[in-house]
């Protein structure tokens, strides 16, 4: 069975169905939910496990939705600079330990740079 759009030519049957969309009302494709992470995304959430300590989960690797949901989760550890998950004492910290050390003339000793909770622990002993 023909049709009066067979019989005409290509721009013809275009004029005749209204004309192409204008490119405003043509959009990319989305990318589908259960497209695979970029691997942007993948090297950022592993800096972000690699600072805090923490796993981060296989299977939120496989979906680009699950590992944005993870990074949108875990940022603040990167917006914490040294974090409570740190282990080292914090700048102002060691500051207030080395004040505290000139002021009785003594020196801050060595582990308590290695540990927060010991330099807290030297600081309240010697305030």
């Amino acid at each position: 069975m023909t049709t009066s759009l067979d019989l005409l030519s290509d721009d013809s049957a275009i004029e005749a169905l209204g004309g192409l969309p204008d490119q405003s009302e043509v959009s990319a494709p989305k990318p589908s939910s259960n497209a695979l992470p970029t691997e942007k995304q993948v090297r950022f959430a592993q800096k972000i496990a690699q600072r805090s300590g923490i796993l981060l989960p296989w299977n939120v690797l496989q979906n680009r939705r699950d590992l944005s949901n993870w990074i949108d989760q875990n940022v603040n550890v990167l917006q914490r600079g040294n974090s409570a998950l740190s282990p080292l004492p914090s700048s102002k910290q060691v500051q207030f330990a080395e004040r505290i050390a000139r002021r009785k003339q003594m020196s801050v000793p060595d582990i308590c740079f290695k540990d927060r909770q010991t330099m807290s622990q030297w600081i309240d002993r010697y305030r």
